[in-house]
């Protein structure tokens, strides 16, 4: 039988210090950070709800990151 993966942890990151910058300018951050993948979207999303190690979640209005998550 095969093993269970495991999935990596999550970047030793705050979400939290994504919100006020300039979107392209936080996604770079995340990814060089270690995140492997970011997803930007517009407030009020309609979105899955699935966690998924190792994704950063930014909500960008005007450009700029409002709201930030894990998963």
């Amino acid at each position: 039988m095969a093993p269970i993966p495991t999935p990596s942890a999550d970047p030793a990151d705050s979400p939290e210090s994504y919100v006020g910058l300039d979107a392209a300018a936080a996604e770079q951050l995340a990814r060089n950070r270690g995140w492997s993948t970011v997803r930007s979207l517009p407030p009020g999303s309609i979105i899955t709800m699935e966690y998924l190690a190792g994704r950063l979640n930014f909500e960008v209005d005007g450009g700029v990151v409002r709201r930030c998550w894990k998963g």
